[in-house]
């Protein structure tokens, strides 16, 4: 029977997790064919592909980044978190040991996660185009004034956005920046987006979950001379005068390992807290 190709991706920024991968190699090597151990922060990764698997050793930014790499091969990746959080990172390295074997057979599979198609054009240019499996942001920049954005979706008109940006993200995007906003958490694996204003002049606008079956596009009445368009945290393009932002569901999809002794929720309880009663001490 042939042996499963995996890809290790690794992210040297975080502490320990070169050393992590190193002592884990003669390991992999028994069990799988190890097709490269290539660091995240080459620019780009040269990717040994194909690959049956790919083990991201980093955190959930790092996943991120692989997503943006991968998705469109269709690699699964599984997230060891040398983080802090680990929303998508799930497994620690004790865990990917255990439940590797399953993985590679089939018995834990990876679940889909939409992703979005960001494109930027312009009157005079074409900007930014790329893939997001988090959410993308408009931020207003310098010199910091209030910029306003009008989103429609379709042919139908949604709002007006006056304050300091926007955030439209994907249910995994949920639990990021858009959490921090007031933003709604959504399961993974639905096929929705969300429209989160940043600091609205208007107490009345409140985030909003639409469908992904047709684009949001996004034009700009009023914008800073510093107004970047930021994607994952991760990339960045100045977002001008005439430009419009057009934000589709991807035909890709990010495929995430979930950690089989894990649910959802029971992960938004233990990084949340959900549920648990306040500690009391003893005056």
């Amino acid at each position: 029977m042939n042996r499963k190709r995996v890809l290790i991706l690794v992210n040297d920024n975080k502490p320990g997790a070169r050393r992590e991968v190193e002592a884990l190699t003669p390991w992999l090597r028994e069990r799988v064919e190890l097709t490269g151990i290539v660091s995240i922060l080459e620019n780009p990764p040269s990717l040994p592909l194909p690959a049956d698997l790919c083990i991201v050793f980093g955190g959930d930014g790092t996943l991120l980044a692989a997503a943006r790499l991968l998705a469109k091969e269709g690699v699964p990746l599984l997230g060891v978190n040398m983080g802090k959080l680990g929303f998508l990172a799930e497994f620690n390295v004790e865990h990917m040991q255990i439940h590797l074997a399953d993985i590679l057979s089939g018995s834990v599979r990876p679940t889909r996660r939409m992703m979005l198609d960001i494109c930027v054009r312009g009157k005079d240019r074409q900007g930014l185009c790329c893939l997001a499996a988090n959410d993308v942001v408009i931020s207003a920049g310098p010199p910091f004034r209030v910029i306003d954005l009008a989103v429609d979706q379709g042919k139908n008109h949604i709002s007006r956005y006056l304050g300091d940006g926007l955030v439209i993200a994907t249910p995994t995007g949920s639990t990021g920046y858009t959490m921090s906003l007031g933003g709604p958490i959504l399961e993974p694996t639905l096929e929705a987006i969300t429209i989160i204003p940043i600091a609205p002049h208007s107490l009345s606008l409140r985030p909003i979950v639409v469908g992904s079956d047709q684009p949001i596009f996004v034009r700009a009445a009023r914008l800073n001379t510093g107004t970047t368009l930021i994607v994952h945290g991760q990339v960045n393009s100045a977002f001008q005068k005439d430009d419009v932002l057009e934000v589709r569901r991807s035909s890709c999809h990010a495929l995430i390992v979930p950690h089989p002794g894990r649910s959802f929720f029971g992960t938004l309880a233990a990084k949340l807290q959900w549920g648990q009663s306040p500690h009391h001490t003893n005056s």
